[in-house]
């Protein structure tokens, strides 16, 4: 049974004229431990698709459950929790508090949650080991380069071992060498972590790593032509 399902997703705006329709209908799903890459250029909707997979919007119509919960139908103080809970994110430009140390940007998930534990400190370093920046735990973000900022915002997304992972175009302001370093490492830790995996990207290189690739393409969805 699938982890995630989308179900006829539509997402509209209203304006002045005719409504904008951004998402038409989109239907896709996700089995546990399972990666899928969303192909598409920029303004395609790849991002507003991506964020209401992980509840940080709504869709206008249709419906979306991870592990047979419908989160939009929680009020705000349980869909804050569940989104905590069991998604994690990684966005383009990272969102690290400039003013925090890399091993306090990861364990920011953990704080809102309650205080920090033993065992969230421990799994912090572990995870920052193995994005290979165990040497820099008390760096500030201005001290690391655009890969290490990105690899820490990895390790923040994966702290509270979320069912879902998703990133929004992790690659895209990398240069290629460190962008195809930054595809093997997200594709490693989705393996050893077990986590579904969906990320959003108009890179066919990164796609192209994936095991599952799809299209939005004026606001649907359809497989990748060969």
């Amino acid at each position: 049974m699938p982890d995630l399902v989308v179900q006829d997703v539509t997402k509209r705006y209203s304006t002045r004229g005719e409504p904008l329709v951004v998402l038409r209908g989109c239907s896709l799903s996700v089995s546990a431990s399972e990666n899928l890459a969303i192909l598409g250029p920029s303004g395609s909707g790849k991002s507003t698709l991506l964020m209401i997979m992980g509840t940080l919007d709504r869709p206008t119509a249709g419906r979306v459950t991870l592990g047979g919960d419908d989160p939009f139908q929680f009020n705000e103080p349980r869909l804050a929790r569940f989104r905590n809970e069991r998604i994690g994110f990684v966005f383009q430009d990272h969102h690290l508090l400039p003013q925090c140390s890399v091993l306090e940007n990861v364990l920011i998930p953990t704080i809102a949650a309650g205080r920090a534990t033993t065992p969230s400190f421990d799994r912090a370093r572990m995870l920052l080991d193995r994005v290979g920046l165990s040497a820099r735990l008390e760096h500030r973000p201005a001290e690391l380069s655009g890969g290490e900022r990105q690899r820490v915002a990895i390790a923040r997304a994966l702290i509270r071992q979320p069912v879902l992972l998703l990133a929004d175009e992790p690659t895209g302001n990398l240069d290629r060498s460190t962008a195809a370093g930054m595809g093997d490492l997200l594709l490693e830790l989705q393996r050893l972590e077990r986590t579904m995996l969906v990320v959003v990207t108009h890179s066919l290189e990164l796609a192209a790593r994936f095991s599952r690739c799809v299209e939005l393409d004026q606001g649907r969805l359809k497989p990748v032509a060969d």
